[in-house]
C-alpha cells in the first residue's frame, strides 16, 4: 500500500507563488506516474500535471501551462508542483495521484493524497 501526503497549500494574493509537495511513502510501479489534479466543489476533478520519477514526459493542462511547474525528487520521493502567476481561478483543492499511466483522466491512479486547499484571492 502506497500513502501520499500532499501539503502547501494556503492563501495568497493573485499574482503570487507556492509550491506543493507530495511525499510517497514507497515507490512501486503503480507509482510511475505522478499527477496533480485539482478540484472545486460542484465540478469534477481536473487535470493539472504528470511526471514520471525520472522526469520524462511530463505535460500540463493548458490553463497552466507556463505558470506550473512539476518535479520530483528521487531521493526524497517527493514530487513538487512550482505555481507562480497565480489566478483566482486557480483557487481549488489540489491533489496528487500515482500511478502506472501517463493520463489526463483520474480512473487510472492508484493512489491519492488527502488534498491541499489553494486559495487565490483576486
Amino acid at each position: 500500500q502506497v500513502e501520499l501526503v500532499d501539503s502547501g497549500g494556503g492563501l495568497v494574493q493573485a499574482g503570487g507563488s507556492l509550491t506543493l509537495s507530495c511525499v510517497a511513502s514507497t515507490r512501486s510501479w503503480r507509482t510511475t506516474v505522478m499527477a496533480w489534479f485539482r478540484q472545486v466543489p460542484g465540478k469534477e476533478r481536473e487535470f493539472v500535471a504528470q511526471t514520471t520519477w525520472n522526469g520524462d514526459h511530463s505535460n500540463y493542462a493548458d490553463s497552466v501551462n507556463g505558470r506550473f511547474a512539476i518535479s520530483v525528487d528521487n531521493a526524497k520521493n517527493t514530487m513538487y508542483l512550482q505555481m507562480t502567476n497565480l489566478k483566482h481561478d486557480d483557487t481549488a483543492l489540489y491533489y496528487c495521484a500515482a500511478g502506472s499511466t501517463l493520463s489526463t483522466e483520474d480512473r487510472p491512479y492508484y493512489y491519492w493524497g488527502q488534498g491541499t486547499q489553494v486559495t487565490v484571492s483576486s
